[in-house]
């Protein structure tokens, strides 16, 4: 069965990336940050593996890695977990732009730098959930948005140089989608939550497997998902 390390399985899109798999007999390791969050996620996902790492501090990612069993095969890396803080260019902290640029660019970039030996290895697949900010910015986007234009650019970058090692390299950009995420926002921009009115996770999840399990003779390299309501 094909293995898949999975970021941000705790809920969303994420959640509904790892039921999905799981479901049809896949063997996944899912991230967490802390020890305390591996059980919450080993006991939402009855049969996954866990591995800790904190997404926020992309510099001990490595030697986190170093005092725990690895993944000795993976045919995946499905980088779904994000952070989000709104707020304007005049407002923003450096902590602010910190800490989203750290869990939504640089740990996706150093994790994936850390895993492509086996990815190699398997000809696998890398997977990155975007946003539609990573493709359009708007007032009180900034940070966010700019983590996230850069992902697109990592994502471009590793497919031109892992083509010839048979790696895939895809992006995906949801729009709104129901979340804690998505409720968040919503509270940061002062409006009612309303899931009805957004992408359902189950959604998303679908266009990621389409992405996993088309033939090896093509391969999606950037795929938008929009609210159809």
């Amino acid at each position: 069965m094909p293995t898949h390390l999975i970021t941000g399985a705790g809920s969303g899109i994420g959640a509904a990336v790892a039921r999905r798999l799981l479901e049809r007999g896949d063997d996944l390791v899912l991230l967490a940050r802390d020890a305390g969050r591996a059980k919450e996620l080993a006991a939402l996902h009855p049969g996954a593996r866990t591995l800790v790492g904190d997404l926020g501090n992309p510099d001990r990612l490595s030697w986190a890695f170093g005092h725990q069993p690895m993944p000795e095969h993976l045919d995946s890396l499905l980088h779904i977990a994000g952070v989000v803080e709104l707020g304007t260019v005049g407002d923003l902290t450096p902590k602010a732009w910190h800490h989203q640029l750290n869990a939504n660019l640089v740990s996706p970039a150093e994790l994936t730098r850390l895993m492509l030996p086996q990815l190699r290895v398997a000809q696998g697949h890398v997977v990155f959930v975007n946003s539609g900010a990573g493709l359009a910015a708007h007032a009180q986007w900034g940070a966010y948005a700019a983590s996230k234009h850069g992902l697109k650019a990592l994502a471009d970058s590793l497919r031109h140089e892992e083509h010839g090692n048979g790696v895939r390299v895809t992006s995906v950009y949801p729009g709104r989608t129901a979340s804690p995420m998505q409720a968040k926002v919503h509270q940061q921009e002062g409006k009612e939550y309303d899931a009805s009115r957004w992408i359902d996770p189950e959604s998303v999840a679908t266009t990621i497997l389409l992405a996993l399990d088309l033939p090896r003779d093509a391969e999606i390299n950037d795929l938008t998902v929009r609210p159809g309501r």
